[in-house]
């Protein structure tokens, strides 16, 4: 049953109000992409030459592209903003503003940052190895397309790792920090590689009581079913050494439960409930978070816990809302929150974010707990 109530809220504003010294002492390591994103809008009707209206759906611009087959068309793109992006800068920034102590390692430029990531590194302990990819990012009120340029991610292997950064290093941080992130598989073509490497040469010596490891596949359709396979084989393997939480967002279950063999047409939230418990008894990980737009929901002990989110039907931004969802739930099982109050500390995080266009910190959160958006 999906859950949003009022005492549910100041019981989340409470925990996160009274645990601010303590989110100040918690490490993260995380990695491993890096992106330049252009946000862009698709131009319908031009009215002036500093006015516009913008295509609103990509359902409308589908249709505006299939008119083109057999002749030819031209659509205008305009940038909203430049800004840093790929699924790992995003979170860390996010958790970095969430008051956490964040160490990035990916590819934001070699052997100098890239001008968009300044900022970041400002908030962060930032280490690059490439140079990165670049992505567009065209947004319509019912979703993005995102078109990438993605050469550069080639150069994040395990051989960069220990050359460009060191192989002692990455153990230190990787052994030593309260969450561990590895996001963006899809798009490093050598990332279970190097899991695979990790599970060898690092986890058998790690000590000390157990850590979260948080593992985000991104958008896996593009890669094979055996792949996809591989690497959920391989993030399981993980849960000897952590406690694993694996992130999906509504297009990913389905992606994941199609490559297990299990039904996938009911689009529900009970239908997708049911799906992520089935996706949990198959990948055993401690958890699994599916976030769809309007709500989100954790799965633990074959039990969904699912979370109404504060939905606005016109976000003023939409690219790295799901990431800004996952720097909030790992916030909460940091914090030793149960399932759906961790759900909900994600959901606030995204919702504040898509209204914004900024990170949150941990009074703005708690703020938009106590005066939840209509």
């Amino acid at each position: 049953m999906m859950t949003n109530t009022p005492t549910l809220r100041a019981q989340c504003a409470k925990e996160l109000q009274k645990s601010i010294g303590q989110i100040s002492r918690m490490t993260t390591f995380i990695g491993l992409d890096g992106f330049v994103d252009n946000i862009l809008h698709v131009v319908d009707k031009r009215t002036s030459a500093t006015s516009f209206q913008r295509i609103p759906t990509i359902s409308k611009f589908a249709a505006r592209l299939a008119s083109a087959a057999g002749n030819s068309t031209n659509a205008e793109l305009v940038t909203l903003l430049t800004k840093l992006g790929g699924n790992g800068p995003i979170m860390g920034n996010a958790l970095a503003a969430l008051g956490l102590k964040v160490t990035y390692l990916g590819n934001l430029g070699y052997p100098h940052l890239h001008p968009v990531f300044l900022d970041f590194a400002k908030c962060a302990e930032v280490h690059s190895i490439a140079e990165p990819g670049y992505t567009d990012a065209l947004e319509f009120e019912d979703g993005k397309i995102m078109l990438g340029k993605h050469s550069s991610l080639k150069e994040i292997t395990w051989k960069n790792v220990a050359a460009r950064y060191g192989k002692d290093k990455f153990s230190k941080k990787f052994s030593s920090a309260s969450l561990v992130g590895f996001v963006n598989w899809t798009m490093l073509p050598y990332m279970s590689d190097l899991w695979s490497a990790v599970l060898k040469e690092i986890c058998p010596r790690l000590k000390g009581p157990r850590r979260k490891i948080f593992f985000d596949l991104a958008d896996p359709e593009k890669r094979t079913a055996k792949d996809i396979q591989h690497a959920l084989k391989l993030i399981a393997r993980f849960q000897r050494y952590f406690d694993v939480i694996l992130g999906l967002n509504e297009k990913e279950a389905v992606e994941i439960g199609e490559v297990l063999s299990l039904k996938t047409s009911d689009r529900s939230p009970e239908g997708l409930a049911a799906l992520a418990v089935e996706i949990h008894r198959r990948v055993r990980v401690d958890t699994l978070v599916v976030h769809p737009v309007a709500y989100a929901m954790a799965v633990s002990d074959g039990t969904a816990s699912v979370v109404k989110g504060p939905y606005v039907s016109k976000p003023l931004i939409t690219t790295g809302a799901g990431d800004h969802f996952n720097s909030g739930f790992c916030l909460g099982k940091l914090l030793g929150l149960d399932n759906a109050l961790s759900v909900l500390t994600g959901v606030t995080t995204s919702g504040y974010y898509v209204r914004t266009g900024k990170s949150p910190n941990i009074p703005a959160l708690v703020r938009m707990l106590r005066n939840w958006p209509a």
